[in-house]
């Protein structure tokens, strides 16, 4: 009778403890939930989602009364103190290992008894040790993922046509280049329907991937950037605000993500590589969208106009520097063959170059003592009457756009992750490049290239 009744107290035992277990953890996933304001899967979310707020989190923390920690000069959380919810499950977890261990510790327990104590604890234990931003950064993976199942991945040369029915015989309504992505809306006979930027219809299924493929490919074609949303970031050599400051970046800077932490990203600066906090960037995935026809046309003719602008912009401002005595630098005028916009970018090249050697100033603007990346290329570009942001994210979005490296020109402007240059051909860059290295000379292949912009 003592042994089946220590055998019931046993049994009882380790269901209270896997109640507790269910319990905690449906706590935990639905205060997580609540808590991360996720938007439902969707194409939409992953071409542009809010970062992990750690303040939002924080502030939800002290209204509740938790104590959650010193905050440091970047805003993350210095402290590992658990939150109250984390504190009552532990507190819950210390009472079920408790009661496990009063309840079923008797000298001389079968083996398979011990095993099964040791795997419950082990379960009570690492549900409670994550944070909740793991939790969030959890949910946000799984989102991810499913979201990426619904996209249409152009996988060709150079594009496929979308048509406004399934069929070779359907209008043209626009163009999915290669790598470029569209959501997924239904199939018939071996068409996909996609929705892709401006433009809805029909794509042949044999060009394109979708479902588990299309999660593989997303990550390889889509470039997760990291969008600065504090006036000036630190960025550290290693994930502690303790760490040394390995350079800053202004307000509204993308970044290059190379790896996502908990409370911090990697990512991609002239520098090198660094970390940020996460509650001071957005982060998104970028894909390249559909274009449509009417878009085409009207991108190709405000490309022309304003090569056009520029070019007279260019010889105006010649004509005013050689009436000039009081400019920054003597310079040569540029060469202007009428229509060449080449011709004008290599002025724009060479008249950059006589600056090599001087200093990297972080805000500045002046070619002769010193200027930041944009601020660079934005006073070398105003010689020649063209106005610039300065801003080397801003800078991805202006002129027109070059297909790669082996396509561009001289005085092509060059975008990086947090950084931008002016191409000089040969395959070479100049630029800003450190308050170490001031103004210098380097391979343009030398980090990974965003986007390649052709003012002229």
């Amino acid at each position: 009778m003592q042994k089946k009744n220590a055998k019931i107290m046993k049994r009882v035992a380790v269901c209270t403890t896997a109640a507790v277990l269910l319990f905690s953890g449906m706590n935990m996933d639905i205060w997580a939930a609540e808590a991360n304001g996720l938007p439902s899967a969707g194409v939409d979310y992953f071409f542009s989602s809010n970062a992990t707020s750690v303040k939002s989190l924080k502030d939800e923390q002290s209204q509740t009364g938790s104590i959650a920690g010193n905050t440091t000069e970047e805003g993350t959380l210095s402290s590992g103190l658990p939150t109250a919810s984390a504190t009552a499950k532990a507190t819950a977890t210390a009472t079920a290992k408790a009661t496990a261990s009063a309840t079923l510790s008797p000298v001389g327990k079968p083996k398979e008894n011990v095993n099964e104590e040791k795997v419950i604890e082990e379960t009570l234990i690492a549900t409670t040790t994550k944070t909740i931003v793991q939790k969030e950064n959890e949910l946000a993976a799984k989102k991810e993922e499913e979201g990426f199942k619904s996209l249409v991945i152009a996988d060709v040369n150079d594009y496929v046509n979308v048509r406004s029915m399934p069929s070779e015989e359907g209008e043209i309504l626009g163009k999915l280049y290669d790598n470029s992505v569209g959501e997924f809306v239904s199939e018939q006979d071996g068409w996909y329907e996609i929705t892709s930027g401006s433009v809805t219809g029909y794509v042949k299924a044999e060009y394109c991937v979708t479902g588990e493929a299309a999660v593989k490919l997303a990550r390889e074609v889509g470039t997760r950037i990291a969008t600065v949303n504090t006036t000036t970031l630190y960025v550290r050599e290693e994930p502690s605000t303790d760490s040394s400051v390995l350079g800053m970046v202004p307000m509204g800077d993308q970044l290059l993500v190379t790896e996502e932490l908990d409370e911090w990203v990697k990512v991609n600066i002239e520098e090198g590589d660094g970390y940020i906090s996460r509650e001071y960037v957005e982060l998104s995935t970028e894909f390249v969208k559909a274009e449509s026809k009417e878009e085409e046309e009207a991108r190709l003719a405000k490309e022309a106009a304003e090569r056009k602008a520029a070019q007279e912009a260019a010889a105006k401002a010649v004509r005013a520097a050689r009436n000039s005595s009081s400019s920054e630098q003597v310079i040569e005028a540029p060469v202007i063959t009428s229509g060449s916009g080449s011709e004008l970018g290599k002025s724009v090249a060479d008249f950059a170059c006589q600056f090599v050697g001087n200093p990297y100033v972080w805000g500045g603007t002046s070619l002769t003592n010193g200027a930041d990346c944009s601020g660079f290329v934005m006073s070398v570009y105003n010689n020649f009457g063209v106005s610039l942001p300065h801003s080397s994210s801003a800078d991805r979005s202006v002129g027109s756009a070059v297909g790669s490296l082996e396509n561009a020109q001289p005085g092509d402007i060059i975008c990086y992750s947090g950084h931008v240059a002016i191409y000089i051909g040969n395959g070479q860059i100049v630029h800003a490049s450190t308050a170490k290295t001031g103004i210098i000379i380097s391979n343009a292949n030398y980090r990974s290239i965003l986007s390649i912009r052709r003012i002229f």
